[in-house]
């Protein structure tokens, strides 16, 4: 009995822990992009497509590596399509209800909630072609059936590619001209950038085990728990860095992580689900027609998000109907 409780309040320790921590890593993730994006040009949206969104899926990778070195690679596709629909759906539309009860409050009634940022041209294309690869792709592999190795390794050449071109862009900087103090410490900022995103993902898988323990514990079914606590886990990452970047007068940075997540979920995550069999000897052939549900209601979240985008508003009713209607549908 003193062994159980003692158990249960050390998981309690761990939950309170993991939240300090999950708040002190998301601001320096955040603050250090915002300086990597000004020194290095890259723009916001880049910075938070390339270094915060391979970051924050750590979780998804992390599945994949494990659901394919153990013959449950159907488990990983799942999760990718499941975690790119919270993506777009809840973390976009918590962000635009906060933000409008914030400024309904703050100018006494009136509407003026706008979570979309205005975008730079090159930074609004990386924004459109992320959301088109994330609709294309699964949209391919249900024509195709079955998907093998071959498609995995042009999934994770898409990757890097377009990674590599990515980068090669700069945009002018939003605060002038940078010293060449602040440029000296351009390592020191991606490194503090990558330790803060790597806090975030790590917090959140302890503040997760944690809470699956803790609801255990109390008879809680695993059903349950499997449809909340850990469904909601794989994605924490994104939507504590997402929700306070928006919230701290950065939403493009938000934006790009928020499609550069599912940019590389759909490519370097799925490819190393198709290959990684391959590599250990035993090649899979996995069926995706099983995936059309979660496939279609992808798309239909990823074309909303595209309209509001080419409408470059975007109010927390419109995201709550949207998403409404698109699950029931």
């Amino acid at each position: 009995m003193v062994e159980t409780l003692l158990t249960e309040l050390v998981n309690v320790l761990i939950v309170g822990v993991s939240f300090i921590v999950l708040n002190l890593a998301s601001n320096l993730a955040i603050n250090n992009a915002v300086r990597v994006s000004n020194i290095t040009r890259l723009g916001k949206t880049a910075v938070g497509f390339s270094m915060l969104a391979f970051s924050t899926s750590l979780p998804e990778l992390t599945v994949a590596l494990i659901a394919a070195s153990s013959g449950s690679a159907p488990i990983s596709v799942g999760n990718v399509l499941g975690s790119n629909i919270v993506n777009i759906c809840v973390i976009v539309g918590v962000a635009a209800t906060i933000l409008h009860f914030r400024q309904y409050r703050k100018h006494s009634g009136s509407n003026r909630s706008n979570v979309i940022p205005s975008f730079a041209k090159s930074e609004l294309s990386n924004i459109h072609f992320g959301l088109f690869i994330s609709s294309i792709i699964p949209l391919s592999l249900i024509y195709i059936s079955q998907a093998t190795w071959v498609v995995g390794l042009i999934l994770i050449s898409i990757f890097i590619v377009y990674m590599y071109q990515l980068l090669k862009v700069r945009i002018p900087s939003e605060n002038g001209e940078v010293t060449q103090e602040e440029k000296s410490k351009l390592r020191q900022y991606i490194s503090f950038t990558v330790l803060g995103a790597l806090g975030v993902a790590v917090s959140s898988y302890f503040l997760v085990e944690s809470s699956v323990a803790i609801a255990q514990s109390v008879g809680i079914p695993q059903t349950v728990i499997g449809a909340t606590i850990i469904a909601l886990g794989t994605s924490l990452p994104e939507l504590t860095l997402d929700l306070k970047s928006i919230l701290k007068g950065h939403p493009a940075l938000a934006f790009g992580d928020i499609v550069g997540s599912s940019f590389v979920n759909i490519t370097l995550i799925l490819g190393i689900t198709f290959l990684v069999p391959a590599l250990l000897g035993t090649p899979t052939r996995i069926n995706m027609n099983v995936y059309q549900n979660l496939v279609v209601f992808s798309i239909i979240a990823n074309l909303l998000f595209w309209y509001f985008l080419s409408r470059e508003r975007i109010s927390w009713k419109k995201v709550r109907c949207s998403c409404l209607s698109t699950y029931c549908s």
